[in-house]
């Protein structure tokens, strides 16, 4: 068997992930000699101004194991001449943050939302996020070193090693460890600037001491990793500030550090009334996703949180910025709002639709004269690419955006106020659905489901009644459709339900339906092995009505998973 090769498991799309149980201490070895590598392969590329070495920040979150391998391949990297410096506990975007200070590399331990049970890595190279390519291009390095470590030690000739970078005597055995006081603290610093920056007030003379806000807020850090800052962060800010879960604690007693799961928020909606707060947040386990709870202490939807947030970066966008585009982007994932698009355009930008996932997000904004100002997904990712801060989603950073531009309204019941006003959905939640076994058909599902709806709206579009009844779904033309399938005839009545004329399809991700009443989609998740599903409409009818056309349209593929589409309740 190949080396390593359960673990191939863990590089998914945008990052590491999987069972605690697979980060053995070999496969911690191996995976930091790959990084080892990756990192001297691109010092050497960039020609780093700063030193011919690389300098990576290391941090993690409160995950019981994450400490354990940060050090492990902190031990490794410093081994093969690369200058680690030491965060200890910290955020995702902290990380980032700090990366930015230095050459832009860095590598947190962290497995974000996902449950306790489950450790992963993210990573900075030259200050992006790296793409599924080149993850599994590090699955393969890491290969390329194990098989030819184990070569070495078959032919007994250990003299024959050649060290991924010759050690220059001038570089630290040892990382530097930065305390924890002064990681915050220049991260609040920066943060606190901004502020200063955007509101600028006469008052105002010490850009570390900013004019407060007259509101009471309560945070749930649901013992993530937000649990050592944001209070001190927010008091910055707010008049009052009520903690919830802010023990930092990797067994998370009070569930899976995910804000965006059903009913997850309740004790934050029951604190917010009880204490009569203006609003409530939530952050998950690395504090890059954001959920807010209004006066009422009602959940406002990730849709309308985008909206609001893309608002904020329209307002508050430097002079440079709107001089240099004529009309901004706002880029959104393909799991939001049919709503959405047309709010974002009345706003006077181009809604643009993307696949689900921040890293693709921030990559697209990273690029040279990006007009992409602003983007968000579904499951709470925020990024601002204004020249304000870092293009990172930060949730700390994004709730304070928004607080202050809800405080320049002059309403103490802004949020509430706006969202009242928007275009009510009815929808069920992001649902995670097991994978089907595909096994004995020669493609996944969803690419099944996606040659299925291409070739019915091709049909509909230029077939007449008399040559249409003899289809069946599993007679497609090979050029479309391989798979093989129980008989189902298909009238074109029945096409024209399913996919009626008008009706937008889209297969940058998975398979999403537009049609004039809601919206569906399925997709493969990015972190783990599920299928993610989502519906909306403008009423339970409507949702319904979604909901059983796409169970009618996977039903011939795989009869449980129609079961289940249908099964999903409204939220």
């Amino acid at each position: 068997m190949p080396p390593f090769a359960a673990q191939q498991s863990l590089f998914r799309a945008y990052d590491i992930r999987g069972s605690y149980k697979l980060f053995t201490p070999r496969f911690i070895e191996a995976l930091g000699k790959a990084f080892a590598t990756l990192y001297t392969s691109n010092s050497n590329d960039q020609q780093q101004a700063h030193s011919k070495h690389p300098i990576i920040v290391m941090g993690y979150d409160v995950r019981c194991g994450s400490d354990r391998i940060a050090q492990g391949l902190s031990d490794i990297l410093t081994q093969h001449g690369i200058q680690v410096i030491q965060l200890g506990l910290i955020t995702t975007p902290m990380m980032a943050f700090w990366a930015q200070q230095y050459q832009g590399h860095g590598i947190v331990v962290t497995a974000s939302h996902s449950a306790k049970d489950i450790l992963g890595i993210k990573w900075l190279v030259d200050y992006k996020s790296p793409d599924s390519r080149q993850i599994q291009s590090l699955y393969q390095q890491l290969i390329i070193n194990e098989t030819k470590s184990r070569l070495r030690i078959q032919t007994d000739r250990p003299d024959q090693h050649v060290p991924l970078q010759t050690i220059d005597s001038a570089i630290s055995q040892k990382s530097i460890d930065l305390t924890s006081e002064h990681v915050a603290t220049a991260y609040m610093t920066a943060i606190t600037q901004v502020f200063a920056k955007i509101y600028p007030s006469d008052k105002q003379t010490d850009s570390h001491l900013p004019h407060k806000l007259d509101l009471v807020v309560v945070i749930d850090c649901m013992h993530g990793a937000t649990s050592t800052i944001a209070q001190r962060l927010f008091e910055r800010f707010c008049r009052q500030v009520i903690m919830l879960n802010d023990t930092p604690d990797g067994r998370f007693p009070t569930g899976n550090p995910d804000p965006t799961e059903p009913y997850r928020l309740q004790q934050l909606q029951q604190n917010v009334i009880a204490h009569h707060a203006d609003l409530g947040m939530a952050f998950d386990g690395d504090g890059d996703r954001l959920m807010m709870v209004d006066n009422n202490g009602n959940v406002v939807s990730s849709d309308h949180m985008l909206y609001l947030l893309a608002q904020v970066a329209l307002a508050e966008r430097p002079k440079s910025l709107i001089d240099s585009l004529s009309t901004p982007q706002i880029l959104f994932d393909i799991k939001c709002s049919h709503h959405l698009p047309t709010l974002l355009s009345k706003l006077g930008s181009t809604p643009v639709l993307s696949k689900t996932g921040s890293s693709f997000m921030r990559q697209r904004m990273q690029s040279a004269n990006s007009p992409i100002i602003f983007a968000g997904e579904l499951s709470g990712h925020f990024i601002f690419n204004d020249s304000h801060f870092i293009i990172y989603d930060d949730a700390m950073y994004a709730a304070l955006r928004l607080l202050h531009w809800l405080s320049a309204i002059d309403s103490k019941h802004a949020l509430t106020n706006i969202t009242q006003c928007l275009p009510a959905v009815v929808s069920t939640a992001d649902h995670y659905l097991p994978m089907p076994n595909t096994a004995d058909q020669e493609c996944p599902v969803v690419e099944q489901l996606a040659r299925l709806c291409h070739y019915l709206r091709k049909l509909v579009a230029t077939t007449t009644e008399s040559d249409f009844g003899h289809y069946q779904l599993d007679t497609c033309p090979s050029s479309l459709c391989e798979c093989s399938t129980d008989k189902h005839h298909v009238t074109l009545e029945q096409a024209r339900h399913l996919l009626p004329v008008g009706t937008k399809l889209s297969c940058i991700d998975g398979v999403r339906l537009d049609f004039a009443h809601g919206f569906g989609v399925l997709r493969q998740s990015n972190t783990s092995h599920n299928l993610t599903a989502r519906f909306a409409g403008n009423t339970l009818a409507d949702l319904k009505d979604i909901q059983a056309k796409f169970a009618a349209l996977c039903r011939p593929f795989d009869q449980n998973l129609a079961e289940q589409i249908s099964a999903m309740p409204a939220e």
